[in-house]
């Protein structure tokens, strides 16, 4: 008779706790679909994409090694920004059939990242007549690019940055681009070029406390839109209006015959008198 009651007791305990968990599910599910209907400060975007996973993807992959490479399409991405004075998420792929650069930096209300920024911001029209999208990174959340933009960006450039400015968190984009340093938790200074085909054309990579020159970047861009468009080659240095290689049998051992330093050396030094 006690072996009896003592079964039922169970069963009556059994019950309860089942039904004490379904309950606790039913309440799980009402908060997930309620913090779902709402834009929260915490909104997750889906990072690097594999090939094939732009339109389903549901979350990114470990990343064990940079997949960007010259020559090579560029990773595809998903990243959430702050663009024209509000928030939406960016895919790389929405800017295929133009020419994107990717500015990576360590962080916002820094030293040397400002500079940086707000210089390529000065020289944007020029750089947009070429047919450029500029997109910048940092690990830095949505909120601290708006404040940031509005705090001390503006104060440089009026009306703060004219492109969008891209959420990298734990640095998942700077993995895939291989500018990620994790002991810092920080994305280094990367900048990439990508050609409208989404394939990348250059890499440059430095540590947090050298700034990058913006002469520079609109130099390559001209000289890669040059190259693609003629077939031809720059040699270095090389700016519209200067002689280009034009590669064949003949040039090899010959390019002597077709470019000399001396005006790239004579240009370099009346810019610095």
């Amino acid at each position: 008779m006690n072996r009896l009651l003592s079964h039922s007791a169970l069963v009556v305990l059994c019950g309860a706790l089942s039904t004490t968990t379904v309950m606790a599910q039913a309440t799980v599910a009402r908060s997930d679909a309620k913090a779902k209907s709402v834009d929260s400060c915490i909104k997750p975007a889906r990072g690097p994409l594999e090939s094939g996973q732009a339109e389903t993807a549901t979350a990114a992959r470990t990343v064990s090694a940079p997949m960007a490479r010259v020559g090579k399409p560029a990773p595809n991405f998903e990243a959430n920004a702050y663009i024209d004075g509000g928030f939406r998420p960016v895919m790389l792929s929405d800017y295929k059939g133009k020419w994107v650069v990717m500015c990576f930096y360590p962080g916002n209300f820094t030293y040397v990242c400002p500079t940086e920024l707000a210089a390529v911001a000065a020289r944007y029209d020029e750089i947009d007549k070429l047919g450029v999208q500029v997109i910048s990174f940092s690990t830095d959340s949505r909120f601290s690019h708006k404040i940031w933009n509005e705090s001390e960006l503006s104060k440089m450039i009026p009306g703060g940055l004219p492109f969008p400015m891209l959420t990298d968190p734990a640095g998942r984009i700077g993995q895939f681009y291989g500018v990620y340093d994790d002991e810092a938790s920080v994305d280094n200074r990367g900048r990439f070029i990508i050609d409208p085909d989404g394939v990348v054309q250059a890499i440059e990579i430095l540590t947090p406390s050298v700034g990058r020159n913006v002469d520079e970047l609109i130099r390559q861009l001209k000289a890669f839109q040059h190259v693609r468009a003629t077939g031809e080659a720059t040699p270095a240095g090389w700016k519209p209006g200067m002689p280009t290689l034009k590669p064949s049998p003949e040039l090899v051992g010959n390019v002597w015959k077709a470019w000399q330093p001396a005006g790239v050396i004579s240009t370099a030094t009346a810019k610095s008198k």
